[in-house]
């Protein structure tokens, strides 16, 4: 098992293990595969992250989710190299609207804070014509919660603090600590 000793001395304190990030995991595709049992009857259940930092959770929760799915990805961004979103969202990959049409539709999130996002996401899901959208974020900062945005399933609710690992990074860094940890204060400040 790696170190990560170069990365992990900017970390003031790990907040979730990779055994903890396991658990909870492993609880929501049990939450999610209970949640859509009977829908994928007569529903297509997609399931599309949001790149880039959901990539490494959404890896390890698909394979909890034991019902048929398709994958899709899209990027979106409010951040750019800040540590607050700039309020306007950009979005790109996009799948085709074909492909959405009366699809249950899961958005997979890394974190859900300002939400202003993953209500724009959900707004061009169900323009799309989309049977249902719902969301699913391993993190969850409502201090920051600008829109009326909440998770159907969450992993954590967390505070107000910048957060790395597990996917989640500071200028495009620290993605892969195979943990959840808080950056000390005076490496984005």
């Amino acid at each position: 098992m790696p170190e990560f000793k170069e990365l992990s001395k900017d970390v003031e304190r790990i907040l979730y293990s990779e055994e903890v990030i396991e658990t909870m995991i492993r609880r929501l595709g049990a939450e999610i595969t209970e949640s859509y049992r009977e829908d994928v009857k007569k529903h297509k259940l997609i399931l599309i992250g949001v790149l880039k930092g959901s990539f490494i959770f959404m890896a390890d929760l698909i394979r909890h989710v034991e019902l048929p799915c398709e994958v899709l990805f899209l990027r979106a961004s409010s951040y750019g190299g800040g540590t607050f979103t700039s309020g306007k969202v950009n979005l790109s990959m996009l799948p085709e609207k074909d492909v959405l049409k009366d699809a249950d539709i899961l958005l997979i999130e890394d974190i859900l804070d300002s939400g202003k996002t993953l209500e724009r996401l959900s707004e061009v899901f169900r323009d799309c014509g989309a049977h249902s959208v719902k969301i699913c974020t391993m993190l969850d900062k409502p201090a920051r919660r600008v829109a009326a945005v909440q998770s159907d399933f969450c992993g954590f609710e967390v505070e107000d603090e910048f957060l790395v690992g597990y996917g989640l990074d500071y200028n495009e860094t620290y993605r892969n600590l195979p943990y959840i940890g808080v950056l000390k204060r005076e490496i984005y400040s």
